[in-house]
């Protein structure tokens, strides 16, 4: 399952994104917003809480620049939130960083480009291997903070 939350200016992306995701058949949990005018770090957390405790395999958040919700979704242990956008980032946040939150700026890139980075976000595996080491040391960070 993947989940799936915006802000009011990411929500036409947002749904725009779901279309293509029911397109493939995903199982989707849409956290909001619906709309209306809300705070970006409510939705960021709500995602990022499902994907933290394994509900959902990976997450996509959109505001207007998607920094607002990469900052507020890293804050969740666990979570690697990557700002993507273009295919390059995307694809390599995935290999490398084994990123499992995938945030995009509705203001900043159009449709064709964010439906490009979803499909490369979720197709790509991580491939280990010396990434772990780096990943571990993520963790290993995060854990002393808690």
């Amino acid at each position: 399952m993947i989940a799936i939350g915006s802000d009011h200016a990411g929500y036409n992306l947002k749904t725009e994104i779901i279309e293509q995701l029911k397109a493939k058949n995903m199982v989707i949990l849409d956290v909001g917003c619906n709309g209306e005018s809300c705070d970006y770090p409510d939705i960021a957390a709500e995602v990022a809480k499902n994907v933290a405790e394994g509900k959902c395999e990976k997450g996509i958040l959109i505001c207007g620049t998607g920094v607002g919700m990469s900052i507020a979704a890293n804050k969740v242990n666990g979570i690697r939130a990557a700002l993507c956008g273009d295919y390059f980032t995307a694809k390599y946040t995935r290999m490398h960083n084994d990123s499992n939150i995938l945030c995009m700026g509705a203001r900043t890139i159009g449709p064709g480009t964010a439906a490009e980075i979803v499909d490369v976000f979720l197709d790509t595996e991580f491939e280990g291997g010396r990434h772990q080491r780096r990943i571990d040391k993520i963790k290993d960070i995060e854990n002393s903070n808690k």
